[in-house]
């Protein structure tokens, strides 16, 4: 049981956001209902309207609506639905102010430091959750937070190296390894947030990304202080996952050496499957967009860019493996078959929970 702001968790997993099109409503709708959080990601949910192309900002509001709306009759008052905002795209603001009218729950958002998002869920009971990738991150938010609203996050997320889509590491420390471990930035958060837990008299919820895979890591680091943990691509093999069924198959289907990084548009790398597309871009070919609906504010867009993150990841989701970029996190390989929902919760938690008897086992709690 994790206790955010009025609500409860009784699952604490959170099912990580994941765009284009990965989780909407369906997805997190049906995490929601097993008692975790379910995350929509809000980077072109519109992108099966029938006006994308021509209206795309209209189109992604009404659809972000819309999939906010059926996650929360799914979840049937159970768990807590919550959107993914990318302060990096465009109409961030207009943005927060759809998914907070249709209803969410919580706002997470990274992919960029999200110092106005206090002001954006003021007064509305909407939970506000940044990304952070290190202490220093999570040092700048809270200073910022505290000074400019006098508040602080209702919860927080690390995203370690291991996670998949955009990672806030550097190329260098990723293929080196000599990037920041899970576990060190998660002891290093912890001591950052305690003066304002004190200030303000309440916890700072902590929930860990990145290379969680089962209930054992998840046991680990609620032991080391965490207070549960984000999982994304494991959702992806689920029946209920909005990809289409390609998508998941190609998770299901993933190797260990399939895994690569990959050089976004707006300079971050990040790790998918090495696709026929990623190879063409290794290879030195240019694959300019025919048309740019001005997603990403970083972007060089139109022919300056070498490829269209938003067009790929729609192709990939559609199952066009051919031109798809595909985001995965560390451990996909370790994915075998596709499950429900409500399987892959139980499964979690009954590994937790056994671990934990353990692990109180060794230390002589009964």
């Amino acid at each position: 049981m994790c206790k955010l702001g009025k609500k409860e968790l009784t699952k604490p997993i959170i099912q990580g956001g994941m765009g284009v099109g990965v989780s909407l409503g369906h997805l997190a709708g049906a995490v929601a209902k097993e008692g975790g959080m379910g995350v929509i990601s809000t980077v072109n949910a519109g992108y099966r309207e029938p006006d994308f192309e021509q209206h795309p900002f209209e189109a992604n509001l009404r659809a972000l609506r819309n999939e906010i709306v059926s996650a929360k009759r799914a979840a049937g008052g159970n768990g807590m639905v919550a959107i993914n905002a990318m302060v990096a795209v465009n109409h961030y603001e207009e943005t927060m102010k759809e998914a907070i009218a249709a209803g969410v729950d919580a706002v997470i958002s990274g992919a960029g430091l999200p110092v106005q998002l206090p002001e954006l869920v003021k007064g509305t009971g909407v939970l506000a959750a940044p990304i952070v990738s290190s202490a220093k991150s999570a040092r700048i938010i809270l200073k910022i937070w505290d000074k400019k609203f006098q508040v602080i996050p209702d919860f927080l997320i690390i995203e370690g190296p291991k996670a998949g889509g955009h990672l806030g590491f550097s190329r260098e420390e990723l293929e080196n390894g000599t990037a920041q471990n899970t576990d060190e930035i998660l002891e290093e958060v912890l001591r950052e947030i305690l003066p304002y837990e004190q200030k303000y008299g309440r916890r700072i919820p902590v929930f860990v990304a990145g290379g969680v895979y089962d209930g054992k890591d998840m046991a680990r680091l609620i032991t080391e202080g965490a207070s549960g943990v984000q999982i994304a691509t494991r959702f992806i093999a689920t029946e209920e996952c909005d990809a289409s069924d390609t998508y998941k198959q190609m998770m299901v289907n993933a190797k260990e050496e399939d895994i690569t990084l990959v050089k976004s548009p707006v300079g971050l790398p990040g790790r998918a499957l090495r696709t026929p597309m990623i190879k063409r871009l290794e290879e030195g070919i240019k694959l300019s967009p025919e048309r740019c609906n001005l997603c990403l504010k970083a972007c060089p867009h139109g022919s300056e860019t070498p490829y269209c993150i938003s067009r790929a990841l729609i192709e990939a989701v559609k199952g066009n493996v051919e031109d798809g970029l595909f985001f995965c996190g560390a451990n996909v390989g370790r994915i075998n078959k596709i499950v429900t929902v409500k399987a892959l919760m139980q499964e979690l938690m009954q590994d937790y929970e056994t671990e934990m008897k353990g692990i109180l086992a060794e230390r002589g709690v009964v």
